[in-house]
């Protein structure tokens, strides 16, 4: 099943946004990483059927088919995600977040914690002012020249952003090749960064001036739903120590550091994190 829909804000923004799996399965929230779309999401079908998952995923303003939000905080991702779950009329679901999805997840938990069960990250990003964390250490090269452009604003974020589209897609660590080689996920992730960036870059650069240079606008200890936390040890693109400084900053946080994976990790980790949000659902619903 795949279920389009166009969600409209109370600002008179459209949010773009589709279902996959099991019409009346377990609702779980998807939210991509950057720059993706509705598009990405676990490749096999047959998870979801198996687990009875009702899979949401949508493009984040000016991704895709949604309108731009220039100047968006991580926080407003949440008020986004409220009026998606709204206008599909459920009343609670869990939400799932990879890489620079994780803190709009976790914003949507923050803010909105009596419509989620349960929470997951995976390879996501801390806030940039996480204290304690030194925020670019271990990260590849083209995140730290993103996060360097994001502390000097929007503008500069664009210019870097128009160089690195013109330059192509930098070298990736030979485990996460592996992994984005196998031919159904490669298929996949290859038609959502298509689809994010369709209608131009907008909304990489607003994502990218989000997560790299301006706090989030929520203080992740305030998450009071269950949350777990996965991260691969050798994910160059979002360091370990950012998933372990979430761990200990979100209050009774379960925290999975997977030792072999690096940032692609995050497919082989979902089937068991999908099953650990579902079966909240089933247990919250008395099914």
């Amino acid at each position: 099943m795949v279920v389009v829909h166009e969600v409209h804000t109370g600002d008179g923004r459209i949010l773009a946004v589709e279902e996959w799996g099991v019409p009346d399965g377990a609702p779980v929230l998807s939210v991509c990483g950057s720059p993706m779309s509705r598009l990405a999401r676990y490749p096999d079908p047959a998870l979801f059927e198996r687990l009875g998952v009702r899979l949401v995923t949508y493009d984040r303003p000016g991704f895709g088919r949604s309108t731009s939000r220039p100047g968006r905080r991580v926080v407003d991702g949440a008020d986004d995600i409220a009026a998606i779950v709204d206008a599909l009329d459920l009343d609670r679901l869990s939400v799932v977040g990879v890489s620079g999805g994780g803190p709009h997840a976790l914003a949507f938990a923050a803010r909105y914690p009596e419509r989620v069960v349960r929470v997951a990250v995976l390879a996501s990003l801390a806030p940039r002012d996480a204290a304690g964390l030194e925020w670019t250490a271990g990260m590849a090269d083209g995140n730290r020249r993103s996060a360097a452009a994001a502390l000097q604003g929007r503008a500069a974020v664009e210019a870097h952003l128009a160089a690195v589209d013109r330059a192509g897609p930098a070298l990736l660590p030979a485990n996460d090749q592996a992994v984005l080689a196998r031919p159904e996920i490669n298929a996949m992730v290859r038609a959502a960064f298509a689809e994010a960036v369709r209608p131009g870059l907008d909304g990489w650069v607003d994502d990218v001036h989000a997560l790299f240079g301006l706090p989030w606008g929520f203080d992740p200890a305030t998450v009071s739903r269950p949350v777990r936390v996965w991260h691969g040890a050798l994910d160059q693109a979002v360091p370990a120590a950012h998933g372990r400084w979430l761990a200990a900053r979100i209050p009774g946080a379960e925290l999975e550091v997977q030792p072999d994976a690096g940032h692609a990790g995050h497919f082989d980790a979902t089937p068991a994190v999908l099953e650990w949000l579902v079966a909240a659902h089933v247990t919250a619903n008395g099914r």
